[in-house]
């Protein structure tokens, strides 16, 4: 498969999970799982508390783009055996998550769900804590296209900037 093409899988995987299953991060991570073959259950399951912007309160940071994170930090993240980190291997991880947040802020103009939300929606921003606020959601293509949408792009980001580092790695052993 090309890039090209494993970025459109990642994309489509991301648009179709968001729209059937909703949760953004979760979503995120099985489409990137999915794209890689990365499958890991322990990962997708501790994305779940961070959809609509951290347990659905929208003034966190974007559950795609958190889901992205956690992918990046699985591939080239420090383990717990070596916590002390003499390598200082987090500051790799934090350079590339930092890339995959600059493409949201670039993209949407911030991170941050209520504010992804309210360009995505022209100018409102849902309360997905209520009745009201999910119905509007939904009603308004919150899970038909907007939210997809912004998980497909998360997802093909995340996939571009795993794929460079993997190339990378590969050059310096070559």
């Amino acid at each position: 498969m090309s890039e090209d093409e494993i970025r459109r899988k990642a994309y489509e995987l991301g648009f179709k999970y968001e729209a059937e299953y909703g949760g953004c991060c979760q979503s995120t991570i099985a489409a990137i799982q999915d794209t890689l073959g990365l499958r890991n259950d322990d990962v997708f399951k501790s994305g779940t508390g961070f959809g609509g912007g951290i347990g659905l309160v929208g003034k966190g940071v974007c559950g795609s783009l958190i889901g992205g994170a956690m992918m990046i930090g699985y591939m080239f993240g420090r383990d717990r055996s070596n916590f002390a980190d003499p390598q200082r291997t987090r500051f790799l991880v934090y350079r590339l998550v930092e890339r995959l947040y600059d493409k949201f802020v670039k993209e949407y103009g911030s991170a941050y769900c209520y504010d992804i939300q309210f360009k995505i929606f022209g100018g409102v921003a849902y309360d997905l804590r209520t009745e009201k606020g999910l119905r509007l959601f939904l009603e308004n293509g919150g899970h038909r296209d907007k939210c997809p949408h912004v998980v497909g792009k998360g997802a093909q980001w995340a996939v571009e900037i795993i794929l460079d580092e993997m190339e990378r790695r590969k050059k310096q052993t070559s």
